[in-house]
């Protein structure tokens, strides 16, 4: 994984609109979702790319299986 590391702040600028990348944070790690279909323009059923989502991904229907398939770009230090 990359030594990037990323502030609550700095991760809200990675939020996957005009030509941003969409970045989220999971458990510490900052993953790259710009390429993911599902997260285009930043949104996925709600959820927003740009923030720390350690909290909702247990309640969504792929829960932690998906971040297997997503590249970590960093680590997040909130």
């Amino acid at each position: 994984m990359a030594e990037t590391t990323f502030t609550k702040a700095q991760l809200a600028q990675f939020d996957g609109k005009d030509g941003n990348k969409a970045y989220v944070a999971i458990d510490g790690i900052v993953y790259d979702l710009t390429n993911v279909d599902q997260w285009a323009n930043g949104r996925h059923h709600g959820k927003l790319a740009g923030q720390d989502l350690s909290a909702v991904i247990d309640h969504t229907p792929h829960k932690r299986t998906v971040l297997d398939k997503l590249t970590a770009v960093g680590k997040y230090i909130g």
